[in-house]
């Protein structure tokens, strides 16, 4: 009787209206007619009283505070159509309002740990993937020369430089790791200084010419020869991150094709455009180029080498310059990748400020 609200009701009228006739029941004038009528209308109106108070203040919200319990239990804490409760209501009200935000907290919670793990599951598939390609075409070369082949001189000094090679690519994909974990950890720090981007871009223009004459592959770069463009950045990084991209429109462009890098000057900041010619990126790929090992079928397949971790290190190193890399891309005709960087000062400038 006691756990529902009409049954505490139903008792705390009866008490109500017992009350009441026995204290009116002192009274000589009042009669049996209207002890009669006094008790029923006052069990009629505290039981409704009661009753609803009960249920709309007390019980419901318990009812509530156990649904989302069970919620809890079933890890279904979606919430749907739960509304923000005001501090200053009843303290059911507040009771609720907390479980129902610490099992929201908790939810996402679960959800990042559950992306953490598929995203670890994913990680060590992909680097144990490509860890293996280089291992074992260097385990191939050299148990063929252990077998007699390096009697051979011939075969010998082909097999040993293509193990050379493999093991070259492993390094490279060692190095790509640790510094991409050394970035994301924070464990490498960013030292800014002023220094012109225009005679940086020309440095890498002029490390990757001969990649780029193999293939008949010409670099334009657009800029105004009269002017410098001084900006405040970590120049190493700034150097590494231009590298990769302008190295990456040209292993992905087409034979005999163009590499555009435009450099501008805006008040704040100097932007950098890099074209390629090549088959361009698939929309549903644009999204995820920049993950960890995450390769482009076809045009951006494992054939054309590289670790699979440039442009997340690229990604990250302008995220650590408060910029962004941003790429658009039409199928068949190309792909542009952009960034900003700061705006410098001139050693001239900076000697009037010293």
């Amino acid at each position: 009787m006691f756990s529902t609200s009409r049954g505490i009701a139903f008792v705390l009228a009866v008490s109500i209206a017992l009350l009441l006739v026995a204290f009116l029941s002192l009274i000589d004038e009042v009669g049996s007619m209207v002890l009669l009528a006094t008790a029923a209308l006052s069990f009629s109106i505290s039981y409704l009283l009661i009753h609803l108070s009960l249920e709309f203040l007390v019980f419901k919200e318990i009812s509530n505070i156990y649904n989302v319990l069970e919620k809890i239990q079933r890890k279904d804490v979606s919430f749907k159509g739960v509304k923000k409760i005001k501090a200053s209501l009843p303290p059911l009200k507040s009771i609720q309002t907390n479980i129902n935000e610490y099992a929201a907290a908790k939810n996402r919670e679960i959800e990042t740990l559950q992306k953490n793990e598929t995203f670890r599951k994913e990680f060590i598939a992909d680097i144990s993937h490509e860890l293996k390609t280089p291992i074992f075409a260097a385990q191939g070369y050299i148990h063929t020369l252990l077998d007699g082949a390096v009697e051979d001189h011939s075969v010998r000094d082909k097999f040993l430089k293509r193990a050379a090679k493999s093991l070259n690519n492993l390094d490279n994909l060692v190095q790509d790791l640790i510094t991409i974990n050394q970035i994301e950890s924070g464990f490498i720090r960013f030292l800014p200084v002023h220094f012109d981007l225009r005679e940086t871009i020309l440095e890498v223009i002029e490390q990757l010419e001969g990649k780029a004459h193999k293939r008949g592959i010409r670099i334009h770069f657009q800029h105004a020869p009269e002017e410098r463009y001084y900006t405040y950045a970590d120049r190493e990084k700034i150097f590494r991150v231009l590298q990769n991209l302008v190295s990456n429109a040209i292993k992905y462009n087409k034979d005999e094709g163009e590499v555009s890098i435009q450099l501008k000057s805006h008040k704040n900041h100097l932007s950098v455009k890099i074209k390629d010619q090549g088959m361009g990126i698939h929309p549903e790929d644009l999204k995820r180029i920049f993950e960890r090992f995450y390769r482009v079928e076809k045009s951006r397949s494992r054939e054309k080498g590289g670790t699979g971790l440039g442009l997340a290190i690229v990604k990250h190193i302008l995220e650590g310059h408060k910029s962004t890399i941003s790429v658009s891309s039409i199928l068949g005709k190309g792909s542009i990748f952009s960034f900003d960087l700061p705006v410098g000062n001139s050693p001239a400038t900076l000697e009037k400020k010293g």
